[in-house]
């Protein structure tokens, strides 16, 4: 018999109500214990009570309590669950007493944890609840819903199934050549692996997408000194973040916020001027900016459509033909000196995506936006959340269930032994069982479930 848990499942602190959730074999017998109520205690029903100290009679809180019986709970325990009122010093102490009675504090994740254990939920729905705890737009929640409710389980559940009819054919005329059985043909075991494959494929080509609407995408704002950097970051803010002088070189070092744009996460940074300086504070802001540079998957090049290309232009800008960048042009509402500009942009990059606007009457913001979401997209506006991978646990195992399937597709272009093709196709079948839970290790489960707060 595993230990009854008991957490704090709301946040720690001042609030209208706290939650202690308990689960386990003893949950119900704790729980009557320290419940005084002058009703019966149903199954699935809210009881009105206080819960009291049964060694000193002292009230700790009156509270609203559930008891939900097993199996038909989140870990598949008896589980309880006490709404007191929100504050550190209720919940510390409904807490200590529930302790007290025989309970042992629950370890991060551990309520999830045991619902997958117990089979109410595979590793890959497990992973998703945290997910929905941490997510940072409407996207990325629904991403998680999407993985939550089971949908991408269910295809790679339908991968391994497509792999194991191959496999069961396989053993069959290896273990009995001599009995009266369909004989593996090998042109129809490749347009089977094939067909695999190129679903594998289709799942790990989701998995950029799929991390930016996890974790957000990293968006860098540059330029030379006063071309408007720190407006833009407070117009798309709607903050005043960064101070807006019209001296140059008033940005000294990156100013990071946390934004969402049509409901894709935006880590947007802005940096320092680039220019050459002796200032020894804004050469260490310039750098900083570089190693911003460095990690962004998008950059927005800022240049002043009010007055020709100059030479910190040019240098930026030779800095980035390899980034993925949107050149806003700033400032047109002054008069537009940039006649070759576009010309020599063209030149510079392969290709890349221009807007002109200015950031005072915010004049382009919309085509900005728009531009940021078809680069997280693909062009592709409307997209089925569910068909995103953003785990990198998910996509490095994918990654070698997809090796191990080329592998068989190889020895079977080669006609090679059904030994040796079977070998790759377990692997395969294996590596896409991890994913959701299929003979994982402990440290794998520990690893995952570690990711969680108290009470989840």
């Amino acid at each position: 018999m595993e230990e009854t848990i008991v957490a704090i499942a709301s946040a720690y602190g001042e609030a209208g109500i706290g939650i202690v959730r308990i689960s386990g074999d003893k949950a119900l017998e704790i729980f009557k214990n320290i419940f005084k109520t002058k009703g019966k205690i149903v199954d699935r029903q809210f009881n009105y009570g206080h819960i009291v100290d049964p060694q000193s009679g002292k009230v700790l809180d009156e509270v609203m309590a559930v008891y939900m019986k097993a199996p038909r709970t989140y870990t598949r325990e008896d589980v309880v669950e006490i709404d007191c009122h929100g504050g550190i010093v209720p919940l510390k102490n409904i807490l200590q007493l529930v302790v007290k009675m025989g309970a042992q504090i629950a370890e991060r994740g551990e309520f999830t944890k045991r619902a997958f254990l117990n089979g109410r939920l595979d590793l890959m729905e497990a992973e998703a609840v945290i997910d929905l705890i941490k997510s940072k737009s409407e996207k990325s929640f629904e991403l998680a819903q999407n993985q939550a409710s089971g949908y991408l389980s269910k295809k790679i559940r339908r991968f391994r199934n497509d792999i194991m009819e191959l496999l069961v054919n396989i053993a069959v005329n290896i273990d009995y050549p001599d009995e009266d059985i369909e004989e593996v043909v090998y042109d129809e075991l490749l347009t089977s692996l094939e067909k695999s494959k190129n679903e594998i494929s289709s799942l790990l080509d989701s998995a950029r997408t799929g991390k930016i609407l996890r974790e957000g995408l990293d968006v860098a704002i540059v330029g030379k000194p006063n071309v408007g950097k720190s407006s833009l970051l407070n117009l798309l803010t709607k903050q005043e973040k960064a101070i807006v002088t019209s001296i140059a070189g008033t940005t000294r070092d990156t100013i990071e916020a946390n934004i969402s744009i049509a409901g894709i996460p935006i880590n947007l940074i802005d940096t320092a001027g680039m220019r050459d300086t002796d200032d020894e504070i804004e050469k260490i802001g310039i750098l900083r900016s570089r190693e911003a540079l460095e990690k962004a998957e998008l950059v927005i090049l800022m240049l002043d459509a009010s007055s020709p290309l100059e030479k910190e232009d040019y240098e930026i800008m030779q800095t980035l033909k390899d980034k993925e960048t949107i050149v806003f042009f700033n400032k047109i509402d002054l008069n537009i000196a940039q006649k070759d500009a576009e010309s020599i942009i063209f030149e510079i990059f392969d290709k890349i995506r221009i807007i002109y606007g200015t950031v005072k009457n915010e004049q382009g913001i919309i085509q900005l936006e728009e531009q940021i979401e078809n680069v997280v997209f693909g062009g592709k506006i409307k997209v089925d959340n569910s068909e995103f991978i953003s785990s990198i646990r998910h996509r490095d195992l994918l990654e070698k269930a997809l090796d191990a399937l080329k592998e068989a597709i190889s020895a079977t272009e080669s006609a090679e032994a059904l030994d040796f093709i079977e070998v790759d196709l377990k692997n395969a079948y294996d590596y896409l069982g991890e994913i959701i839970g299929e003979n994982v290790s402990d440290d794998v489960i520990d690893t995952v479930f570690s990711r969680f707060c108290l009470g989840k």
